[in-house]
C-alpha cells in the first residue's frame, strides 16, 4: 500500500485511536486525527496520548465532536481521505445502562454522520469498531461472525449491532468498502481507566478492596493491543470485494479465554501484592463468558492474536508505575 496516503483516525486521543495513529504515523501514513476529548474519563490521559503524536510531522489533530456534521463535512471537503479508520464512540457497557442518550448521540448520529461522509468523498474503505459486546447472552462458544447476534444486554451492544447494519446499507446501496471490528477485551499501555485491568492495579497498589462481579466466574478473550494493531494494520490493504456488497465484519480477539480470576492472579504477580478481593453477584449487562473464533481474521491477513496475559500485563503495570509515578 502507498504509504503516503492519508488517513483519518476519529477518536485519535482514544486507547486504541491513540496507538494505531503512532503505528501509522511510523509507518508513513499521513494522519489526520479527531476527537471530542470529552471527560468520560480523566481528559489529562488523553491530552497525554495526543503529546506523544505531536513527535510526528505526519500527524495533525482537530478537537472536533463526529456529531457536528458542519464541521466534519468541511474536515472531508479540505481533507482528500483515501481511507477511514472509525473508533470514536461512547464506550463502556455500564455507563450505557446510567446514560443511554450518550450513547445514541455518538453511536448511532455520530456513525451516520461518518458513513454520510464517506458516501460522499469516493472513501476507498471504512474500518469501523464494533464490539464483542454484540454477542450478547449468546451461549454457543467460541463466538463467531456467522452466528445470530440479535439479543444484546447493554445499550452499548445495541449501539454496535446498530452499526453494523448500518455499515451493511452503506456497503449495498453505495457500494461503500466497510469492514467492522468485534473488538475483545482490549488492553495494554495508555489503557481505558474505566476497564478492569486499569482499576484493579490502581487499587491493588492503593491497599484497596477490588469488586469482582458474577462471583469471578467471567471468562475473557483479553486481547493485548500490539495485536488489535497489527491486525487492523494488516487490514488497510484488504477492503472486502469478493461480494456484490462489499462489507465484512471480523471478530479480532485473544487465542485464549483466561478466567477473570487468572487475570487477577497475573496482576498480583506483576505488581508484586495480594489482592484484597470483594465477590459480588453479576452486573446488568456483563456477559458471562467471550472466547473469539478468529479464523476468518486468520485466513484474510495471516494473522491472529499472539500476546499472552502473562506478557501483557506486566507491560501494562509497568506503563502505570511510570506515568503515575508509583
Amino acid at each position: 500500500m502507498d504509504t503516503k496516503k492519508s488517513i483519518l483516525i476519529t477518536g485519535a486521543a482514544g486507547f486504541i485511536g491513540f496507538h494505531l495513529s503512532k503505528r501509522l504515523c511510523k509507518e508513513g501514513f499521513n494522519i489526520v486525527g479527531i476527537d471530542n476529548l470529552n471527560d468520560y474519563y480523566d481528559i489529562n490521559l488523553k491530552k497525554a496520548r495526543l503529546n506523544q503524536l505531536t513527535d510526528y510531522s505526519n500527524f495533525s489533530f482537530q478537537k472536533m465532536d463526529i456529531v457536528d456534521l458542519v464541521s466534519l463535512t468541511k474536515l472531508f471537503e479540505n481533507n482528500k481521505f483515501e481511507m477511514v479508520l472509525h473508533l470514536a464512540a461512547q464506550a463502556g457497557v455500564r455507563y450505557s445502562i446510567e446514560n443511554p442518550l450518550v450513547y445514541a448521540n455518538s453511536n448511532l448520529v455520530g456513525f451516520t454522520n461518518i458513513l454520510e461522509a464517506c458516501r460522499h468523498n469516493q472513501i476507498q474503505q471504512l474500518i469501523y469498531a464494533s464490539s464483542s459486546s454484540v454477542y450478547g447472552g449468546n451461549t454457543k462458544l467460541p463466538f463467531s461472525e456467522s452466528d445470530n447476534v440479535d439479543h444484546p444486554v447493554s445499550f452499548y451492544a445495541a449501539t454496535k449491532k446498530a452499526n453494523e447494519l448500518m455499515a451493511h446499507t452503506y456497503s449495498h446501496l453505495y457500494n461503500l468498502p466497510t469492514t467492522g471490528l468485534r473488538f475483545f477485551t482490549v488492553y495494554g499501555p495508555w489503557g481505558r481507566p474505566d476497564m478492569a485491568l486499569f482499576k484493579f492495579t490502581e487499587m491493588m497498589l492503593n491497599n484497596e478492596t477490588i469488586p469482582v462481579f458474577n462471583y469471578g466466574n467471567h471468562t475473557r478473550s483479553f486481547t493485548y493491543i500490539d495485536d488489535i494493531i497489527e491486525g487492523i494494520s494488516r487490514l488497510l490493504d484488504k477492503p472486502n470485494q469478493k461480494d456484490e456488497t462489499p462489507y465484512q465484519i471480523l471478530n479480532i480477539g485473544g487465542n485464549k479465554s483466561v478466567g477473570l480470576m487468572d487475570y487477577i492472579k497475573e496482576i498480583e504477580k506483576a505488581i508484586g501484592v495480594k489482592a484484597k478481593i470483594e465477590l459480588l453477584p453479576k452486573q446488568p449487562g456483563d456477559v458471562e463468558d467471550t472466547i473469539a473464533d478468529t479464523n476468518s481474521l486468520e485466513q484474510l491477513v495471516e494473522f491472529s492474536p499472539q500476546v499472552g496475559i502473562g506478557e501483557g500485563i506486566p507491560k501494562f503495570v509497568e506503563w502505570y508505575k511510570n506515568y503515575y509515578n508509583k
